[in-house]
């Protein structure tokens, strides 16, 4: 058994969605270094996902827009099929949250978290069916990684209402996904990270020690374990997690206690 092939991308093509930090790009330089042949990052500002691409090298490439919307969707799908004939990994990470009190929260809101957390992976995926079953095969097949939260596991006290259901929702859709592709060999498994710095977790980003006290590992998420969880999952070694979505939180679900959480999780 050659182990490190377990665990090698070379020669894979990846897109990875909300790409340009966070953790998309923890994602992506993970795949970089895994031996990924290319990697595609997207997100919504294109200074950003260009500024981010020239960082990681020549093998990472910028593709911006905005998923937000089906015409978005179809859009980058339209673009990365004239530049590929198959993709191997499609990383749906792209998420947004919102918070307001329940007696004002606005529809708005609301519609703008449920339609890029649960709307835009669905979509996606569909609009890629075409590329991802065109490399795939029972011996390699192409995976679709879904970035969900441990918001969608655990309550936290903070009302972001549509976030955590939104949450809840993708890692049931990816139950749903992985059923029905994988017959073609395209395998559907998913991601709940738990706290890691970024713009979004902004608890993580800015009182690193504060959160780690509260997590059993005594830290916060370094870029390196959520690079490990996706290259597991994205690499023959995952080949056979179907349908399951991973926690990667240094153990904080099942050591949480109402009243001590300290902010949102997310990407």
């Amino acid at each position: 058994m050659d182990v490190s092939r377990l665990f090698s991308l070379e020669g894979k093509v990846a897109l990875v969605t909300g790409g340009s930090r966070g953790i998309g790009r923890m994602i992506a330089e993970g795949f970089l270094g895994a031996g990924t042949e290319r990697v595609y990052i997207t997100a919504r500002k294109a200074d950003e996902v260009e500024a981010t691409a020239a960082e990681l090298g020549e093998r990472c490439v910028a593709l911006p827009g905005d998923i937000a919307t089906l015409a978005g969707i179809e859009a980058l799908a339209a673009e990365l099929s004239t530049r590929e004939s198959r993709l191997d990994v499609l990383v749906n990470n792209s998420g947004v949250a919102w918070g307001a009190p329940f007696d004002i929260f606005p529809e708005g809101g609301w519609d703008k978290v449920m339609d890029l957390n649960v709307k835009t992976p669905f979509f996606l995926t569909q609009k890629l069916h075409a590329l991802l079953r065109a490399g795939a095969s029972d011996i390699r097949p192409a995976k679709v990684i879904m970035i969900a939260s441990v918001d969608g596991m655990r309550l936290n006290p903070w009302e972001t209402y549509p976030y955590q259901a939104s949450k809840a929702a993708l890692i049931h859709l990816t139950r749903r996904m992985a059923a029905r592709l994988a017959g073609e060999h395209i395998v559907v498994s998913g991601i709940a990270p738990g706290m890691f710095a970024s713009k979004m977790n902004r608890a993580a980003d800015h009182a690193p020690d504060r959160v780690a006290s509260q997590i059993p590992a005594g830290r916060v998420g370094a870029d390196e374990d959520m690079a490990a969880a996706a290259i597991y999952l994205a690499s023959r070694a995952g080949d056979y997690v179907v349908g399951e979505t991973i926690t990667v939180d240094g153990g904080w679900v099942n050591a949480w206690v109402p009243g001590d959480f300290v902010g949102p999780a997310g990407e």
